[in-house]
């Protein structure tokens, strides 16, 4: 009996050994990878935090000859093409504007036209929006050595005067007589057809009246007459009888 327990005993040594050294070395390796992966976003993330301005045109602290038509500044990302998301200003050393327009963005790529006439010291002041929805934002000057161009000023010219032995003749007018009214040649026209009228009515009026007054006189000579055929001769009725 005590010899099967002394034989048992160092056969399961090895396996509880081999074990250990796989869960040490499991955690190892767990380890290992984790400290690997934490260096590599440590690494990784400040590179692709934000974007970053790359080079602008004109560069920084430039120089040159006149005011150019455009600037660029070109970023590490793409920018966003929302309406107002980014701006540019270009001021002169009083402070005057010489932007023209909005800026307009190409990819990576930001555009902004200049107009005006300028000389010195001329500042850029920038913010966009980058493609991450972040806003970055900076500064930067350049000069420009070319004088403005003075506005030309209209310039009158003398009239010519007249010489002293030039005499300048006036058209005189000539006064036109007034011309007399015309007369209405219709009203003249007119009077004889009125008078005409008049006299017609007067006519018909007149034979109106005789015709009527005859036929009058004529009933009346008619009813005489008859009266007489009607009255016996004699005087009409028999006298009264004396008594």
């Amino acid at each position: 009996m005590s010899s099967h327990g002394i034989h048992t005993r160092p056969a399961r040594l090895p396996l509880r050994l081999s074990a250990r050294r796989l869960r040490a070395g499991l955690a190892a390796l767990l380890l290992t990878l984790a400290a690997t992966l934490g260096a590599a976003f440590v690494v990784a993330s400040p590179a692709s935090a934000h974007d970053e301005l790359l080079s602008s045109d004109p560069a920084a602290d430039a120089t040159l000859d006149a005011l150019p038509a455009e600037i660029t500044l070109t970023f590490s990302g793409l920018i966003s093409t929302e309406a107002g998301a980014n701006e540019i200003a270009v001021t002169d050393a009083s402070g005057a504007s010489l932007v023209d327009g909005a800026p307009v963005v190409s990819d990576t790529v930001v555009t902004q036209k200049l107009a005006g006439e300028a000389s010195g010291s001329l500042t850029v002041l920038w913010k966009v929006v980058s493609s991450d929805g972040h806003p970055i934002s900076g500064e930067y000057s350049f000069t420009v050595t070319g004088a403005s161009t003075p506005t030309p000023t209209p310039t009158t010219s003398a009239t010519p005067s007249a010489s002293p032995t030039q005499t300048v003749q006036t058209p005189t007018e000539t006064a036109t007589p007034p011309v007399a009214p015309e007369e209405d040649a219709s009203s003249d026209g007119v009077w004889p057809w009125v008078i005409g009228a008049v006299i017609v009515l007067a006519i018909a009026g007149a034979l109106i009246y005789l015709l009527t007054s005859r036929g009058r006189r004529e009933r009346a000579l008619a009813e005489a007459r008859r009266d007489r055929a009607q009255t016996p001769p004699g005087g009409g009725s028999e006298p009264p009888l004396e008594r």
